[in-house]
């Protein structure tokens, strides 16, 4: 057997150790930067998020910061104990016997409350801005009813004065539903699935909500941009879940009575269409939000 090692000999071995563990924390930190690299600059200024294309999206995005902030915060401060305790507490020398402390109970009070505090925090902030992005629209310029069913959406355009009758936009499997819808004029969104429950999510809006069945969930927003942005299904619904997409077009007010005109000279015209119980929205479950 060879020489017991020295403390001199212990403090040369963390030497080494030291260099080769602040490598590979660089190296980790630099793979993780380059996995999240942009060609966009301004996606950091909106922490990851699309653009923003509806009136709903400052108070969602607020939340979203707010998030950040709390995480990084939490982050620092739980990172920084940790580098406080391996410093002040390390051991200094090979007989060195840490005191033996079996509770302390300040700090167990501490540990115990503040995650209450910061889930409560969380918490009123959610609801404050679900209470925005939730609030009605006195008298919305449109109302669209969607439509949710295995495994398709259809777009109902209720009382449209372009065409003075209701008309849809009902798609395929192989060409998804397009929703059209015309910038800078509200709309109101009446979401129903004649089937199981789907999620109506468009990510630039900021904003998803389930469709349900037997219960008409509602929301109103106003598009703020034109563009063509593509739509999902939020909620694994079943086998075909991944091909429930489609296609949102937000468009002048002229592109968009246009493309209402189109729908009925092609005779999509009458009864919101979408499922096997298309005709039955009456008497369905209001979500109390109106």
């Amino acid at each position: 057997m060879g020489p017991a090692p020295t403390a001199h000999n212990a403090g040369r071995t963390r030497g080494r150790r030291a260099p080769k563990a602040a490598v590979a924390a660089v190296a980790g930190l630099t793979l993780l930067l380059t996995g999240c690299s942009s060609t966009d600059p301004s996606e950091f200024k909106r922490l990851a998020l699309p653009v923003a294309a509806s009136d709903r999206s400052g108070a969602m995005f607020d939340l979203w910061l707010g998030a950040w902030i709390a995480v990084l915060v939490t982050f620092v401060l739980v990172f920084g104990l940790i580098v406080f305790a391996m410093v002040r507490y390390r051991q200094r020398s090979e007989d060195e016997i840490p005191s033996q402390v079996r509770y302390n109970l300040p700090i167990e009070v501490l540990y115990t409350i503040a995650p209450v505090i910061v889930v409560a925090v969380f918490f009123f902030h959610t609801v404050d801005t679900q209470n925005k992005m939730l609030e009605k629209v006195d008298d919305p310029d449109h109302t669209v009813e969607v439509v949710g069913f295995k495994w398709q959406w259809a777009f109902n355009y209720l009382d449209e004065s372009a065409v003075g009758e209701d008309v849809f936009d009902l798609g395929t499997p192989a060409e998804p539903t397009e929703l059209y819808l015309p910038v800078d004029e509200s709309v109101r969104f009446d979401l129903r699935s004649p089937d199981v429950i789907h999620s109506f999510w468009v990510p630039e809006f900021y904003f998803k909500m389930d469709v349900v069945p037997g219960r008409k969930n509602t929301f109103d927003l106003t598009p703020t941009r034109t563009g063509t942005f593509t739509g999902r299904c939020a909620e694994l619904c079943g086998m075909y879940h991944s091909r429930m997409i489609f296609k949102v077009n937000v468009v002048t007010r002229a592109e968009y009575d246009a493309h209402l005109r189109e729908l009925q000279q092609i005779g999509q015209v009458g009864a919101p269409q979408g499922g096997a119980s298309a005709d039955t929205i009456d008497g369905l479950e209001e979500n109390g939000t109106e």
